[in-house]
């Protein structure tokens, strides 16, 4: 008599799992061939549900996906070392009926992963490796830094402004806070200790943040001489309008150029692109795109209004839009075509021709 063989043998089957991350624990749900298997409660570790589908359902076929956000990329990064496909995408591409919206809880969010994941209408979004991800941590440091800045700023001028102090004509002409200036601030004196001690703690928190702005700036500059990164720089930079700040936030937010596999991808991750609704015959135009990368297109817009200033054909381009309409979104139009000179020059490694009007 044949021995019976009692193990479970998956093999080349399909499963599907949808994971809802949060801190101290994830909802996973389970699908194989249509079918929601389970849904429940585990601790956040990609190792011990590795172990639960391999003890669960051996060498099956196993397909993750969770949103992007507050996990970030590590699970992703361990979920692939360990041999398992797992995509993370974007929680406003994920379809969702209006009942999901009304009723949103986390094993409901677990199961329309898995479920839209089997149904292949997701698109993983790209994942940065270890290092990429903390250049752009590094750029977007700066970023908060200089809020910060500004933030600072603004409160020591409305301070002074409650207090009837009026600043100094010499001084009110510069954006920038000079050494003269901040000295001038730390001899003030007030009526009471008390707003003396607001005064000089405010000022002396101005003093910390642009400290810090100058030493990530610097590492940021030494990052830059990396001969991956090098390239990239010089031949952004030759844009007009683009400086090395906006250099390095385009290359840290990007990464990859050749991941957008034609100019209207790029248009549309920066948020270059028009919003449009159509009905039958009707299309209509709702203005710039709600969706948009906040670190790029506020920088590109700005780098357009220089670039005016130093490229003849792009002052050509803006003075014909600005006959038909308003500088503000004539500005827009400038900022896309900037951004496919800008992928030219980064795609060919190439330095940038002035004037060049196609």
């Amino acid at each position: 008599m044949k021995p019976q063989n009692n193990h479970l043998d998956f093999c080349n089957q399909e499963f599907y799992v949808g994971i809802d991350t949060h801190l101290k624990n994830w909802k996973v749900t389970i699908r194989f061939n249509g079918i929601e298997l389970k849904t429940f409660s585990m601790n956040p570790s990609p190792r011990e549900l590795f172990n639960y589908l391999n003890k669960n359902y051996p060498n099956g076929n196993y397909h993750l996906v969770y949103e992007a956000g507050f996990s970030g990329f590590w699970p992703v990064r361990e979920f692939n070392n360990l041999g398992l496909h797992c995509i993370v995408v974007n929680p406003a591409d994920v379809p969702t009926s209006n009942k999901e919206k009304v009723n949103k809880c986390d094993p409901i969010d677990s199961r329309k992963l898995a479920r839209e994941l089997e149904n292949n209408s997701l698109k993983g979004i790209f994942v940065p490796n270890i290092f990429q991800e903390e250049l752009r941590d590094l750029m977007r440091l700066r970023f908060r830094i200089v809020q910060n800045q500004t933030r600072i700023k603004n409160r020591i001028k409305s301070f002074l402004h409650t207090k009837g102090i009026k600043i100094p004509l010499h001084f009110t002409g510069n954006k920038r806070w000079s050494y003269n200036f901040i000295i001038w601030l730390e001899e003030l004196n007030l009526s009471s200790s008390a707003g003396n001690f607001t005064l000089k703690n405010m000022v002396l928190q101005f003093k910390v943040l642009r400290e810090q702005n100058k030493l990530v700036l610097q590492e940021l500059r030494q990052q830059a001489k990396s001969e991956t990164i090098l390239p990239i720089i010089d031949s952004l930079i030759s844009v007009p309008g683009v400086g090395f700040i906006t250099a390095m936030t385009l290359f840290t937010e990007i990464m990859d150029i050749n991941r957008f596999p034609n100019q209207d991808k790029t248009d549309a991750f920066v948020g270059l692109v028009p919003s449009i609704s159509s009905s039958d015959d009707n299309i209509y135009t709702n203005g710039i795109s709600f969706r948009h990368n906040k670190f790029l297109r506020p920088l590109l817009i700005e780098a357009a209004w220089m670039a005016i200033r130093t490229d003849p054909a792009l002052t050509l381009k803006y003075k014909e839009l600005t006959m038909r309409m308003k500088p503000q979104l004539a500005i827009v139009r400038i900022a896309k075509k900037l951004l496919s000179r800008i992928r030219h020059v980064w795609v060919n490694l190439d330095k940038y021709e002035v004037a060049l009007v196609a």
